[in-house]
């Protein structure tokens, strides 16, 4: 991760220079659902994929990923889900449309225009 930014002073024709120790090498991802159950508290359900930059490491989320996520919110939801989505070109995939499909009965999804 990047570090913070902040400001300096300099005199008047010099650049300031400021250091900051570690590599920026990393990457992190976050992929979330808020949950909204009438009468209830809402729920924040969230997953974190951390990048290195190693050999056969996946940078982000795959369609299994975001899948995996929405079966951990129905297990803690007990109850069907709506999803309302974006049009990232991995909630399009035929994976993901498999699974929905297959899963009618308690899922609902929404996809905003583009």
């Amino acid at each position: 991760m990047t570090p913070p930014r902040a400001r300096t002073w300099g005199r008047i024709g010099r650049t300031p220079v400021v250091r900051v120790r570690g590599r920026g090498s990393g990457r992190v991802s976050m992929a979330g659902m808020a949950c909204y159950k009438s009468g209830e508290r809402f729920r924040l359900i969230y997953a974190i994929r951390e990048y290195r930059g190693r050999k056969d490491e996946p940078k982000g989320f795959g369609w299994r990923d975001f899948r995996d996520l929405i079966v951990r919110a129905r297990i803690q939801l007990c109850g069907p889900i709506v999803l309302v989505w974006d049009n990232v070109r991995l909630h399009l995939t035929a994976g993901m449309r498999e699974f929905i499909d297959a899963n009618a009965e308690w899922l609902t999804v929404f996809q905003l225009p583009t």
